[in-house]
């Protein structure tokens, strides 16, 4: 029972440090949607969206190979740190004088921004993974707390009190990263671990050898998931690219509860890789994630023009329709992350490139044909789509290495369900009380069905209070 104690404890752990973080997104929702037009708005979300593409690729990943290789008993914690952090400032200089020296030339306003938070995130980035990988998850949960509290803090005096618009936003964004990334070096004394004699070029080419494939993996991970917003640009406009960033909101609180776990499963994963009974970690672990990200949906589904009413203003209120197909793509996403897990714990980070690559293009293909036709529901069914195949193709993948089962039944009654509520929703969307009333019977229902993974969820979270069983 370790294992899945080890699990609870680190999820607990995590979910402190990150719930603010990643809610903060949701709970300062109508500050963005009062303060910033709908074009400011899709401004912002196109500048984090490009972040994500660039960070991994400027890095080369390394960040993910400090992580991985840290977890290894045989390995120098100060040697793999090093080789990360050597590399990470030669990226920063790099990307500082191709973005400063184009920013000389370029009228965007926003140029500079984008090349400061990409440098500032990197090192965030591997100091994170470099902290979770030597087990000290309570600084790293303490970080994600000084980190919600300034981005909330200076969001309300750059939007509200100073009126900066999307300048302010960014401001907020870069001010408050640095100050983690000081924060986490002075508390864990970074400069004593680095030092030039701890580096060494074998150990950078191995773990560049495992990184490099995880970065055009995340190009192609980008793709899938953040393509969307540039095809909405494209065919619909800056305004509609702002009407999906708000959607995207609703679904952000399932995927706060993802990223939690995720961060707890992402350890768990690699230190049970190869174990006698991880089959069966493996599949109690997934009956019960599963369930939960599906329940939370359901019930997601159930509250949602409640919570499109109450948190956004008037002019963003129509983006209630794409939220549904935006929900399960979290789910598909989350799915395929969790499989993804297996190639990391492994060592065969190829696979995870391979994987995503195909979905990257049925998601290309798809906003192609979409977009056009079904404007923003078309590239929300687009993207769910998309992760729905690469959960798929990862299942099957990874039973070349893995042991891995699913219970189809829970799976494909937890599916029926969402898709009665959906009907609800869309049959009714010009009666808000029958809508919600209907929805919310099916959603008591899906309680019930899932009653047999709610107990062990139960269990599970016992073990944080008690020693055995």
């Amino acid at each position: 029972m370790d294992k899945y104690r080890r699990l609870v404890n680190n999820s607990i752990i995590f979910a402190v440090g990150s719930f603010g973080s990643k809610f903060i997104s949701f709970f300062m929702l109508p500050l963005y949607t009062y303060t910033l037009a709908q074009s400011d708005y899709g401004i912002t979300d196109l500048v984090q969206t490009t972040v994500s593409l660039l960070l991994p690729v400027i890095s080369l990943s390394v960040f993910d190979a400090v992580l991985r290789f840290i977890m290894d008993q045989d390995q120098q914690p100060e040697v793999i740190l090093t080789c990360g952090f050597f590399l990470t400032v030669v990226s920063a200089i790099g990307v500082a004088l191709i973005g400063f020296g184009i920013a000389q030339v370029s009228d965007w306003p926003y140029l500079r921004a984008l090349v400061l938070i990409l440098i500032i995130q990197s090192f965030q980035n591997l100091l994170a993974q470099y902290i979770k990988a030597i087990n000290h998850v309570r600084l790293y949960a303490a970080n994600g707390i000084i980190l919600t509290l300034l981005t909330a803090g200076l969001n309300i005096w750059f939007l509200w009190g100073l009126r900066l618009g999307a300048a302010g936003f960014f401001q907020a964004m870069i001010l408050a990263n640095l100050t983690s990334v000081i924060y986490l070096a002075v508390i864990e004394k970074i400069h004593r671990q680095i030092k030039w004699r701890y580096f060494s070029w074998a150990k950078l080419k191995t773990m560049l050898r495992y990184s490099v494939p995880l970065m055009p993996n995340a190009t192609a991970w980008w793709t899938t998931n953040m393509i969307n917003r540039y095809f909405i640009l494209y065919f619909l406009g800056q305004a509609a690219n702002g009407l999906f960033a708000v959607a995207n909101k609703i679904p952000m609180i399932l995927s706060v509860v993802n990223s939690v776990f995720f961060q707890a499963w992402q350890l768990s994963a690699i230190e049970t890789y190869g174990s006698e009974d991880s089959t069966a970690f493996y599949k109690n672990i997934f009956a019960v994630y599963s369930s939960c990200l599906l329940l939370g949906t359901s019930w997601l589904i159930v509250g949602l023009r409640p919570l499109i009413w109450l948190l956004v203003s008037d002019s963003y209120q129509s983006a209630w329709r794409t939220v549904p197909f935006l929900l399960l793509t979290v789910v598909y996403t989350s799915f395929a992350s969790f499989y993804g897990q297996y190639y990391i714990a492994a060592k065969k980070t190829f696979g995870v490139f391979t994987t995503t690559i195909i979905a990257a293009g049925i998601n290309v293909l798809g906003n192609f044909i979409l977009v056009p036709r079904f404007g923003l529901n078309g590239a929300g069914f687009s993207a769910m789509i998309s992760f729905f195949c690469l959960w798929l193709i990862r299942y099957f993948d990874t039973k070349k290495f893995v042991t891995n089962q699913m219970d189809l039944k829970n799976l494909i009654g937890n599916h029926g369900l969402i898709l009665l509520q959906l009907f609800c929703l869309y049959h009714w969307s010009d009666q808000f009380w029958l809508s919600l009333i209907m929805s919310g019977c099916v959603g008591l229902f899906a309680l019930y069905w899932n009653r047999q993974v709610l107990q062990l969820l139960y269990r599970f979270v016992k073990l944080k209070f008690r020693g055995t069983e």
